[in-house]
């Protein structure tokens, strides 16, 4: 694989997991706090949970890279 690529792909698997990060803290944060503005608590913790799968399958992606520029 093109190493230019590899690293644009590395990089942007990178951000996007440090963004679902903060967000699954900021999401933490307004359960904690019952912060939900216009929409139910229920509502805040399902968009949390499905946060939190979102980065589980970004923290894959970014393995997987990392794992092919081992090869």
């Amino acid at each position: 694989m093109n190493n230019a690529i590899h690293d644009r792909a590395s990089f942007k698997a990178f951000a996007r997991v440090t963004m679902l990060e903060m967000d699954v803290a900021s999401l933490q944060n307004d359960v904690k706090w019952k912060k939900t503005g216009g929409v139910s608590l229920e509502e805040i913790e399902a968009v949390l949970d499905g946060t939190k799968i979102e980065l589980d399958v970004w923290n894959y992606i970014l393995s997987l890279i990392e794992k092919d520029n081992k090869l």
